[in-house]
C-alpha cells in the first residue's frame, strides 16, 4: 500500500519509522512545513520513502491512507479534506482545537462512513489492555476507585503551550480516555483544580503547570486524575483500578520513576522511562499497525477493540472542557453541561 504522512516532528517521525518497517507498505510520501526535516527523515528511512513540500501531494497520488501528525490546528482540515477524497486516515489527537470543531468532523465522518482513526495509543498499551481485560472479565469485582496519573518529566516549550488547549486538553485528555475505556463506563461529573509552581508562561496564557480531578462515573465509581509538567524523576502514566475482590496498576514495574523511603527497599530497579516514546513504544507501533491491518480488510467486521473514532475522541473532549470550566469556576461540572 502507499501511505502518505502530514508532519515530520516528534510523533511524524515515529510514525514514520513505524510505517517504513511494515511488510504491507511499500511507498510513504512525507509532507512537512520544514521541507528539509521531511527529506532529512525520507534520506534516513530509505528507498521507499520519499518528501514532498506540498501537502497536496498527498492528496494527488492516488495515496491508500493518510496519517496526520501534523500542527494541531490544521488537523481538522486534514480530515476532512482526506474524507472528501475519500482516503482513510489516521490522526494524532486531538482532531481539532475545540469542541465545536471536533463536532463537524464527527458529524461529516458519520455522514459519509468513512474510516478516521484517532491516535490514543493508551488504548494498544500492553498494560491498559490487561486491565481492561480484568474488569470485563469481573476479577475485581466492582471496581470502586480508580487513580490516573500522567507526569511529564520536563515542560513543555511556552510556544507549545499558547497552543496546547491546557493541560486538561493536551495531557488529561488521555487519561479521560483511558478511564472510559478501560471500564466501558461513561464519565458524568469532574471537580478540578490547577496550580502554578513553574515556568510564569503556564500562567500567561491561562494555564496550569499542576492539575487534578475528581471524576464520578455513571456507576458511581470515584476516579482521580493528576498531572504535572514537573516530575524530573521521569515520565509516569500510571493507572490504579481497585475493585471489591481484587486489584491491578497499569505502568508499576523497574521503569516507574518512584524512589522508595523505606529503608532496605531496592525495588524499582529503573532507569526510568524518560519520555512518552519510550513508555509507549509497543502501542505506538500496534496502533499504526491496527491502522495499515484496516486498510487492507476494511470495517466490514466493524471496527476492532482499541481503536478511537472520532465518536470516542469527542466524548474524551468533553471531559477535558467540564475540567476546564470546573477549574475556572471552581466547582463541580456535569459532563452534560459542555455538551449543550
Amino acid at each position: 500500500m502507499k501511505l502518505g504522512l502530514a508532519g515530520a516532528g516528534r510523533i511524524g517521525s515515529m510514525h514514520a519509522a513505524t510505517l517504513a518497517a511494515l511488510p504491507g507498505v511499500d511507498a510513504l510520501v512525507i509532507a512537512d512545513a520544514d521541507t528539509a526535516r521531511a527529506q532529512q527523515l525520507a534520506d534516513r528511512l530509505g528507498s521507499t520513502v520519499h518528501a514532498t513540500p506540498r501537502v497536496d501531494d498527498l492528496f494527488e497520488r492516488g495515496m491508500d491512507g493518510l496519517v496526520v501528525a501534523a500542527a494541531t490546528d490544521v488537523h481538522a482540515e486534514l480530515v476532512l479534506r482526506a474524507v472528501d477524497a475519500q482516503i482513510p486516515v489516521f490522526c494524532e489527537k486531538p482532531v481539532a482545537v475545540d469542541v465545536a470543531g471536533t463536532r463537524e468532523v464527527v458529524d461529516v465522518v458519520e455522514r459519509a462512513g468513512a474510516l478516521v482513526q484517532v491516535g490514543f495509543q493508551r488504548r494498544f498499551d500492553p498494560g491498559h489492555v490487561a486491565a481492561r481485560a480484568a474488569v470485563r472479565a469481573g476479577d475485581l469485582g466492582f471496581v470502586h476507585t480508580i487513580r490516573s496519573t500522567t507526569l511529564d518529566p520536563a515542560p513543555p516549550q511556552p510556544e507549545y503551550v499558547a497552543a496546547s488547549g491546557g493541560l486538561f486538553r493536551d495531557c488529561g485528555v488521555h487519561d479521560f480516555d483511558a478511564i472510559r475505556w478501560v471500564t466501558g463506563r461513561e464519565i458524568v461529573e469532574v471537580y478540578a483544580s490547577g496550580a502554578n509552581r513553574g515556568a510564569s508562561y503556564f500562567r500567561d496564557y491561562g494555564d496550569v503547570d499542576t492539575g487534578a480531578a475528581m471524576i464520578t462515573l455513571d456507576d458511581d465509581t470515584i476516579a482521580l486524575f493528576s498531572g504535572t509538567r514537573y516530575n524530573a524523576a521521569g515520565y509516569d502514566v500510571r493507572m490504579e483500578l481497585l475493585g471489591e475482590r481484587g486489584s491491578v496498576v497499569v505502568g508499576l514495574d523497574d521503569t516507574v520513576p518512584l524512589r522508595s523511603a523505606e529503608s532496605g527497599v531496592g525495588w524499582p530497579a529503573g532507569p526510568a522511562s524518560p519520555h512518552f516514546a519510550v513508555r509507549f513504544e509497543r502501542a505506538y507501533l500496534a496502533e499504526v499497525t491496527a491502522f495499515t491491518e484496516l486498510l487492507t480488510r476494511g470495517v466490514g467486521d466493524g471496527v476492532p477493540d482499541g481503536v478511537c473514532t472520532p465518536r470516542e475522541a469527542l466524548e474524551a473532549f468533553y471531559v477535558a472542557e467540564a475540567c476546564e470550566l470546573s477549574k475556572a469556576e471552581r466547582r463541580p461540572v456535569q459532563v452534560a453541561e459542555v455538551r449543550r
